[in-house]
């Protein structure tokens, strides 16, 4: 039997979520709670193998509890249920640990999938989800090089290679990545060092990470 906490500050979807689930025969909802702090507290009551958890909840929200719960109790699984799919939620919730991510317009058969699945270890991350993490690393990566390029005044070329460094590539991975020669790889890091007026790979990393704002 799998045992679930529904977080949700809306009572009556928290009873409509409730009764999809125990509909299903391998679940079993052992509580409710009406925010994020009360859901903490309740998860480290009940343990509860899978908590569903809503984002936008009064006093602490879903993004804030599902890293406490993590950080109390690795084992539970914290699956994101939400009328919204922002990008910051979605990467917030999934960083601090979530097991995945659904939207309350997703059906009651895929609801009970998500809960088994979750429990078993999988990462629940629909279509539409999973674009928009796409998308917004997208970004990130965009922003990193451009803000790479700008500091260091590197070539596009330049700036790619930097940043496969920072990410802890080789040289000859480098140079096998960019289908490049290993001189020509070597020629190429050897401007990047000389740009950034770093004598090392250790001493070039945390340049531009300083760069980045990732130290």
């Amino acid at each position: 039997m799998i045992r679930v906490l529904i977080a949700d500050d809306q009572e009556v979807l928290a009873e409509g979520i409730g009764s999809v689930l125990s509909a299903s025969s391998e679940i079993e909802v052992i509580g409710t709670a009406k925010n994020g702090e009360e859901a903490v507290r309740k998860t480290k009551e009940l343990v509860p193998d899978v908590v569903l958890m809503d984002i936008r909840m009064p006093v602490m929200n879903g993004v804030i509890a599902t890293r406490e719960i993590k950080d109390a109790l690795p084992d539970v699984k914290v699956l994101v249920l939400t009328t919204f799919d922002d990008s910051d939620y979605i990467l917030g919730a999934i960083n601090n640990g979530a097991s995945g991510y659904l939207l309350k317009d997703t059906s009651a058969s895929a609801l009970i999938d998500a809960v088994r699945n979750a429990f078993l270890g999988d990462t629940i991350l629909p279509a539409k989800i999973a674009r928009r993490i796409t998308d917004a690393a997208r970004l990130v990566a965009n922003d990193r090089e451009i803000r790479l390029k700008r500091a260091a005044s590197f070539s596009d070329r330049e700036t790619e290679i930097a940043l496969m460094i920072c990410d802890g590539f080789t040289n000859k991975q480098i140079a096998s990545a960019l289908k490049l020669t290993d001189g020509t790889a070597r020629n190429y890091i050897s401007a990047i060092y000389e740009k950034l007026c770093c004598g090392s790979r250790t001493e070039a990393v945390q340049k531009m990470r300083e760069l980045l704002g990732t130290e």
